[in-house]
């Protein structure tokens, strides 16, 4: 027993020895922590807590309000699929074996908002532009034939109409106005084929001017809210389930989301859909001045010490800002009440606006703030694009068509084709198109409007010689 007890204290003595030469020679050593305390007192929030303010606890009700937005109008935001036929090759191999005029039927894909129980729809004027079929897909599978009733491009908003059986679920127009930077809000469409998607996030800015996308409306809502290719016409709506916007643009180097998206404000979309229902078209308004850039330059030449608004830098004769009594260098800080603080803010709301309405504009004149009630003019378009032709036309300057022997006609402005381009046209006048007479640009956009895609079209033109020609482009 002796013998046994002595080999065990042995055998453990030999183990610490050895594992106590390890941990000082063997064993790497371990990476140093650091920690410092500081001298001011911190605490950490949990989760869970409840904080006694108002505006952070209809925060958290918002989050609780997701579902119900949600559950009001996804089944009010459609899949509409536009089909298109198409003469363009798609690659070398067809050019050549084709000559380029193999016809294809193409395919797009977008979102739509229903407005009337009824059956009409808000979407994108991209998404069904160039289609010779229109079909929509309600969120319970069903489908229809879509037709459409009008359209705005400037806007990139269009108006379709399907005749379903029953009543349908539809969206009710918000005020776009009252919407505020921060607000939640929810995305609702149909990205990547994948129907009755929602995302959400917050409203990140408002009166957005993007020039890059090169349109002419200039006043989106900007958001944070994923949208993706076929969210496009889709629903932008507040946590109350109001239709605030439609989701028209991203901006993204890969074609996908990378966190801005914008959208037409409800306010502008409904203008556009109460036209084309009431006039067939879009009667669009304009308070009739010019804006200089907000720069430090012409702040110095009009004398501007704010520093934010719209400068006047000229006024539109026989507008309705120079019958109101506005003036050049005029700083426009309000319209109605709602600040001014850019160009888009302006025309943002103007373009909610109808022909004949009055609106309040507080400028600032000599330091001193003045209201002008401002009665809004009828938008009159001055060029138009003969896309067959390959020019712009314009109306003429006074007087101009009786060197031409002709008292209607508008002018070739611009050349815009290579073809046409060798050729002088610009001042020539074109008097009748279809053997219609025109007597300005708008007559001639109606009769354009009027044609199919497959139609001739017929020009007469009036030379220098006062001689009259007829062309004809196919």
């Amino acid at each position: 027993m002796k013998r046994f007890l002595s080999l065990l204290a042995v055998a453990i003595l030999a183990g610490v020895l050895t594992l106590g030469a390890y941990k000082a020679f063997l064993e790497p050593e371990p990476d140093k922590v650091v920690i410092t305390q500081s001298e001011s007192k911190t605490s950490a929030i949990p989760t869970a807590y409840t904080v006694a303010n108002t505006k952070l606890n209809a925060a958290a009700e918002v989050g609780a309000d997701f579902t119900i937005a949600a559950e009001k109008t996804v089944n009010a935001v459609v899949h509409v699929k536009q089909y298109g036929v198409t003469r363009a090759p798609r690659n070398l191999m067809e050019f050549f074996r084709n000559g380029g005029e193999e016809e294809r039927r193409i395919q797009g894909a977008g979102s739509g908002v229903i407005i009337t129980e009824d059956g009409y729809i808000v979407t994108n004027n991209h998404v069904i532009d160039g289609a010779t079929d229109l079909e929509v897909t309600l969120n319970n599978n069903k489908s229809y034939k879509a037709t459409v009733v009008g359209t705005s491009p400037q806007s990139d908003i269009a108006l379709i109409k399907i005749d379903p059986q029953e009543k349908l679920s539809y969206i009710p127009f918000g005020n776009s106005n009252n919407a505020k930077i921060g607000e939640w809000v929810l995305a609702v469409g149909n990205p990547f084929n994948l129907t009755s998607t929602v995302t959400a996030g917050i409203i990140s800015a408002k009166s957005r001017d993007l020039n890059e996308l090169d349109r002419n409306f200039q006043s989106f809502i900007q958001t944070d809210a994923a949208i993706n290719p076929g969210n496009s016409g889709g629903a932008l709506v507040n946590t109350r389930g109001e239709l605030i916007g439609i989701n028209t643009a991203i901006t993204s180097q890969t074609g996908s989301y990378v966190g801005y998206a914008f959208a037409v404000p409800s306010n502008n979309a409904k203008k556009i859909v109460e036209d084309i229902l009431e006039f067939g078209d879009v009667q669009k308004a304009i308070i009739g001045i010019n804006a200089a850039p907000f720069t430090e330059d012409y702040k110095e030449k009009y004398k501007i010490t704010e520093s934010q608004g719209v400068i006047i830098a000229g006024i539109e004769e026989n507008s309705g800002a120079a019958k109101a009594g506005l003036q050049e260098g005029d700083l426009i800080k309000e319209i109605d009440g709602l600040r001014i603080r850019k160009f888009a803010d302006l025309t943002g709301y103007v373009s909610s606006k109808s022909p004949n309405d009055v609106i309040n504009v507080k400028i600032v004149r000599d330091n001193n703030e003045l209201i002008k009630p401002v009665r809004l003019s009828k938008y009159v378009i001055q060029q138009y694009i003969l896309q067959d032709v390959g020019v712009e036309v314009a109306n003429p300057p006074k007087d101009y068509l009786k060197s031409f022997n002709t008292d209607h006609g508008v002018v070739i402005s611009k050349a815009l084709s290579a073809r046409m381009q060798r050729y002088n046209l610009k001042g020539l006048i074109i008097s009748e198109i279809d053997g219609k007479k025109v007597k300005n640009v708008m007559e001639v956009k109606e009769i354009i409007d009027s044609k199919y895609d497959d139609e001739d079209l017929t020009i007469s033109l009036i030379d220098r010689d006062g001689e009259k020609r007829e062309f004809v482009f196919q």
